[in-house]
């Protein structure tokens, strides 16, 4: 197992491995999934923010098996930032949203927390791997981006080849058993005469985080300074910008953190699973 060690924030981890963004010449935007999943599992890294175009992207989150019951109540109860794509059954590491996939292996870059504290980023948890791990897939907002840009709104983190930022917010999660802890949402500044489309596209995929939770103000999430976001990159908007922000699938991460479940692996903020669903499958209308 290939792994770093880092405090719990989501910065893009510093290794001397191959990283997506200096592989950007290509053209990861055509890969297929499958294709992008294949480099994952050689070892390439980085935020996935742009890759396999129309794809739906997942966050993941793994407990034990008497953890699991809990999480699923947590994410049928938060159902924004939670949105449950999909539930493997104990030890499992396949998913019909990509049959062929490892779970274990087929991500970018994953988290191994144990007693709520991050203790490695592993490129693959094979080593670490349980018989009783549940796996959640839960939607992501990286797989609206796509409409976004359709509709021309500006997506200003992929072009400055960052992270998108995510914030830890004054907004707590309904508990639900065990398990509790804020709600955390990614930021993506939108010009005015834009934000009509950002709010209007979004909201028709509920499976990936739907509409914003807070447009405007970060001071209404809690937020004190958006050049210090808890998680990903800081992105320097436009003059004009207005910070929108989505419930952000990370929000389990502050969960474990919050509730310290003896262990669990879950996917590296930004880095995420690259599902064979196509986004026109959640769209609601």
């Amino acid at each position: 197992m290939n792994h770093t060690t880092t405090d719990a924030r989501g910065h893009r981890p510093t290794t001397t491995g191959t990283t997506v963004d200096a592989l950007r010449a290509e053209h990861a935007r055509a890969w297929t999934p499958r294709e992008a999943r294949a480099r994952f599992r050689a070892g390439l890294t980085g935020p996935t923010a742009g890759i396999a175009a129309g794809h739906t992207q997942a966050n993941l989150i793994s407990v034990p098996a008497d953890w699991a019951y809990e999480m699923l109540l947590f994410c049928q109860r938060n159902p924004k930032p939670c949105p449950v794509l999909d539930v493997t059954d104990a030890g499992a590491w396949t998913t019909p949203l990509a049959p062929d996939a490892d779970l274990r292996t087929d991500l970018p870059r994953y988290r191994v927390w144990e007693n709520g504290r991050l203790v490695a980023e592993p490129t693959d948890v094979v080593d670490v791997w349980r018989a009783d791990l549940v796996s959640f897939l839960i939607g992501c907002s990286f797989t609206f981006e796509w409409v976004l840009a359709e509709a021309g709104v500006p997506l200003r983190h992929v072009e400055q080849g960052r992270n998108v930022p995510m914030y830890v917010t004054s907004r707590r999660c309904r508990p639900a058993g065990r398990l509790r802890g804020p709600m955390v949402v990614s930021m993506r500044p939108v010009p005015p005469e834009h934000l009509t489309a950002a709010i209007r596209e979004t909201s028709l995929l509920p499976a990936v985080h739907g509409g914003p939770v807070h447009c405007g103000e970060p001071s209404g999430l809690g937020i004190a300074d958006l050049s210090r976001p808890e998680f990903g990159d800081a992105v320097e908007p436009e003059p004009d910008d207005i910070p929108v922000f989505w419930a952000c699938g990370v929000t389990p991460q502050a969960v474990v953190m919050a509730s310290r479940p003896p262990f669990a692996v879950t996917h590296a903020p930004g880095q995420m699973f690259l599902t064979d669903a196509r986004d026109e499958q959640y769209r609601v209308a």
